[in-house]
């Protein structure tokens, strides 16, 4: 028979990871959601312009502010302009092509983002101004010194 403290310990341990597993996949999502929420806005605004022009001020916009040089990352730079161009034509007119239009470009976003060896939710929470709190408390800002919520305040002798 198992020890009850060793049964509570692996239980408590499970637990935690199905925790920080589920804190992980929220922030994804939940970054994914804003970027798209965010970039419906953005193309909204930028009616009245042609697909191309509005998608390429976007896409200079969104490096300028996220800090990427489009030298630097050519994929990526081209990744984020065919994104940004869905969600221009999609503004237009919204419809199942303008819809898959945008499903599409943002797996080829994100995969960008991991060949750039970051990710979009990463993106989103380090550098964007639509970052949640919250975030940084699941994967804190590199630098800030900070630990996931579920190591944080741990003492040593816990572990």
């Amino acid at each position: 028979m198992q020890h009850p403290v060793d049964a509570q310990l692996e239980a408590a341990a499970a637990a935690v990871g199905a925790m920080r597993a589920a804190a992980l996949a929220a922030r994804t999502a939940h970054a994914r959601a804003e970027l798209l929420r965010h970039m419906r806005t953005t193309a909204a605004k930028m009616r009245g312009l042609d697909v191309d022009t509005a998608a390429e001020r976007v896409r200079g916009e969104w490096m300028k502010a996220w800090r990427l040089d489009a030298d630097g990352y050519p994929a990526l730079s081209d990744a984020i302009r065919a994104f940004a161009a869905a969600f221009c034509r999609d503004a237009g007119g919204s419809d199942d092509a303008t819809k898959a239009a945008i499903a599409a470009t943002l797996v080829t976003l994100e995969a960008g983002f991991a060949a750039a060896g970051t990710t979009l939710a990463d993106q989103m929470a380090f550098r964007s101004e639509c970052a949640h709190g919250w975030w940084a408390s699941v994967v804190p800002k590199p630098g800030d010194g900070g630990a996931p919520f579920w190591e944080s305040g741990c003492p040593p002798h816990c572990r």
